[in-house]
This record gives structure tokens, sequence and C-alpha cells, in this order.
């Protein structure tokens, strides 16, 4: 719903609206790129499936093997429990009191009312994606056939969709760019991806930088327009502790950490 919401509110201020995808722009960020007049993908641009899961509290329960004795709450994908049942009628299962048992054989692994949530989250993704698509196609046979292959004949929610694929099998707007644009989009991606720290894994020791308490800055997203630049910041403070576990003597290295503000800021020297 996040990135239908954002495609609608961006479409009410501009009479255009087009996506850059530099490198990876999936599951819901590629619902983002269906509600697009023009799609820009660099060779490097990927986008993927929008099959989404279900995670339920009466979803199904299995054991932790790092932590014995727990058990740890399992996300459904939505085509995956459809797919159960389309396997079934494919292996040949056809009358109805076997269909029945295979059901049953389902719904008692997974809970009846996940199972309804679903089915409602695969129509309600199909639904999104028709209207984002209808924005600005308007062959209904293109619109349903793109649905079909983002949906579910990938088959896979990590199926990841390159740029010649997404143009002339999906049949997406991708639109062609000479070298000097994508060179462009490469640096800018370049940017941001220093700026938010994308390439460097987060650790609390190089917070501290050698001290026991420290507080850290992390840059999580930006928003820019042509006179302002705003930022999602997140500030928090971290502390090293040492805790003796019970039946151990040797002291396990821990991290407290708490968060101290976070939010949009408006900040230019970006």
């Amino acid at each position: 719903m996040a990135g239908y919401g954002l495609v609608n509110l961006i479409r009410e201020f501009c009479d255009s609206f087009g996506v850059i995808v530099p490198f990876k722009a999936l599951s819901c960020a590629t619902l983002v790129c269906l509600g697009a007049d023009e799609i820009i993908m660099s060779k490097m641009g990927l986008l993927s499936p929008i099959d989404p899961s279900i995670t339920s509290p009466y979803g199904p329960w299995v054991p932790r093997p790092d932590m014995p004795g727990t058990n740890a709450l399992v996300p459904v994908n939505v085509e995956d429990a459809s797919s159960y049942l389309e396997f079934a009628r494919g292996a040949g299962i056809k009358n109805e009191e076997n269909l029945t048992r295979v059901f049953e054989k389902l719904s008692g692994s997974v809970p009846p009312l996940t199972l309804g949530a679903v089915y409602r989250a695969r129509e309600q993704i199909k639904f999104l994606a028709k209207t984002l698509l209808s924005y600005h196609i308007k062959d209904e046979q293109l619109i349903e056939r793109i649905i079909s292959v983002i949906t579910k004949e990938r088959f896979s929610h990590e199926y990841l969709i390159g740029r010649r694929e997404a143009k002339e099998v999906i049949g997406l707007p991708v639109v062609d760019i000479p070298e000097s644009l994508e060179q462009k989009i490469t640096t800018l991606f370049s940017e941001y991806s220093s700026l938010l720290n994308l390439n460097t894994s987060y650790t609390p020791e190089e917070v501290l930088a050698g001290k026991s308490e420290g507080v850290g800055q992390f840059d999580r997203a930006i928003i820019e327009s042509r006179d302002m630049t705003h930022v999602f910041r997140t500030k928090k403070a971290i502390k090293r502790v040492e805790v003796v576990q019970p039946g151990t003597l040797v002291p396990v290295v821990g991290y407290q950490e708490r968060i101290l503000s976070e939010g949009w800021f408006e900040d230019n020297t970006l």
C-alpha cells in the first residue's frame, strides 16, 4: 500500500511521472514503476515480481534452530499457497473428495484465517497493479498480461527482471536512453550510495571507534526537489556492555542502542 499511495501522491503534482532505476527496484519498488508513464533502467537496473508474503499472528510457527525450545512465526507467500493447490490438480487429483483432502492438509499447516488473508492479498495486489497500469496504458489485454507475468508467471519472488525483459517480453514502458545519460544516472546513484552508506554493513564498533559509548547518525532516505533536500535521519546512542551468561565464566560483549531522534529533516548541505 505504501508504493500505491506514493504513486498517487506524486501524480497529484505532475502531468507526467517517470521512474529511474539505476540498480534494484524490487517488490514494492516494482509496483511504483507500474504507475510510471515511462521507466528508465540502466544496464544494471532490475525489477522483480510483486507477489507479497503475509505475516499473521495466526500463521504457522516452526522451531528456531538457533534457539532450541522456541518457535518463530513464518511468513506465507501468496503464490506459494495458490501453487500448492494448482500442483495437486496438475498431479492428476481431480475429484472433489481428494481435492478436499488436499485443502485440509494445507489448512492444517496454514491456519484458515491466514489463508483468507493470503487470498485477499492476492486479489489486492492484482487490483493495485491494474489501477496503476491503467493510468497510462489503455490496452486491457496488455494490462492483464503484465499483471499475470509479474504476479505468478516468474514463479519466484527472488526472480530478477532486467531491462530487455521488462521492455520486450513483459511490455512495460521502458525507454531507451543514450550512453551519456546512463553515465549520469550511474554517477548520481554512486552519490546517493555514498551519502546513505549503502555499501557499508552496520557495526556498532565502527560508530564507537574504540570508545565504550557514542552517538551515531544514519541518513536512511533522501527526497530532493529543485529547491530543497529532505533526509530521513536517525540518531542513536550506542553503548558497549559485557554480560556474563549463566554457566559461563567468559563475558560476552553486547551493545545497547537507544534512538535519540528520528524523522525527516531539511538539509540542503547534502
